[in-house]
């Protein structure tokens, strides 16, 4: 009634829906209850934690961000005071296919994960894959190397081609950064990782090559999560005008948001580098 009251007469609106005018212009001057100012304040924090966070964070992250805040609550509760400001959490698709092209000459190296992606410590498991990033001005391709046990992007690269030399850079990074000791590196079947060079770059590092099955997501289920969560929470949102201009946005999400500040749910809700730093 108050948002409409400049449309209709209040003794009008009052006569539609049964009320009385006295007790209408009673309401006005009511103060708020003890839970309606609460709502309040956690509803302000919610939307604040909600924009500090690029906007894609859900019930469940909002929840686990205001508890590290030192606020008691529940995620119903959390929930309903969303939707009442307006905001919700970005929400995945199914991802597009892949970019796995097997080379038939090739031979493959042995699955030595079978589909358990678990890891007992840092540097144990690795898992790859490259996927693709659409601009106006042409195709960026990115290679990841994703730690199963922090979920922490250890090496990444990005080019305008996808030659070897991709996934080389991706899996120089990641040695270069973590010193890996008999590491096992699980990709699918592509060109890129069954070629001669990286095979001779695992070699060279010391690192164990693993291949899951040819066209099956379930293989290397570990690597789609990560650019499920990549198209959901920036590709899905952006327009790139350029290669370049995905090549910085790209870099921002995962060093900026992805590795430090992004609470995943596999984690108990804390981001990659700190669940490494509470284990260290």
């Amino acid at each position: 009634m108050k948002a409409y009251r400049a449309r209709f007469p209040i003794r009008v609106m009052c006569r539609v829906l049964g009320l009385s005018p006295s007790g209408y212009y009673a309401w006005l001057k009511r103060r708020p209850s003890k839970r309606d100012r609460r709502d309040e304040t956690l509803r302000e924090k919610i939307v604040r934690i909600w924009n500090q966070n690029r906007r894609v964070y859900g019930r469940p992250r909002l929840h686990a961000e205001l508890r590290a805040r030192g606020e008691r609550t529940s995620p119903k509760r959390v929930g309903r005071l969303m939707k009442e400001a307006g905001i919700q959490g970005a929400s995945r698709r199914r991802r597009k296919a892949g970019l796995t092209r097997r080379d038939r000459k090739a031979r493959p190296a042995p699955d030595l994960v079978n589909r358990n992606f678990t890891a007992e410590g840092p540097d144990q498991l690795w898992v790859a894959d490259l996927t693709y990033v659409r601009t106006q001005a042409g195709w960026l391709y990115v290679a990841v190397v994703v730690d199963a046990w922090s979920r922490r992007v250890v090496g990444w690269a990005m080019e305008t081609h996808l030659r070897s030399e991709l996934v080389e850079k991706a899996l120089a990074m990641a040695v270069i950064r973590r010193q890996p000791k008999q590491v096992i590196h699980h990709s699918d079947q592509g060109t890129q990782y069954t070629s001669a060079a990286f095979g001779k770059r695992c070699r060279e590092a010391g690192v164990r090559p693993s291949m899951g099955s040819v066209g099956d997501a379930y293989d290397n289920a570990m690597c789609e999560s990560f650019f499920a969560t990549l198209e959901c929470e920036l590709l899905d949102r952006h327009r790139f005008r350029n290669p370049g201009e995905a090549r910085r946005a790209v870099f921002d999400f995962i060093e900026g948001f992805y590795n430090r500040q992004r609470r995943h749910s596999a984690l108990g809700y804390e981001s990659p580098v700190h669940y490494e730093q509470q284990a260290a």
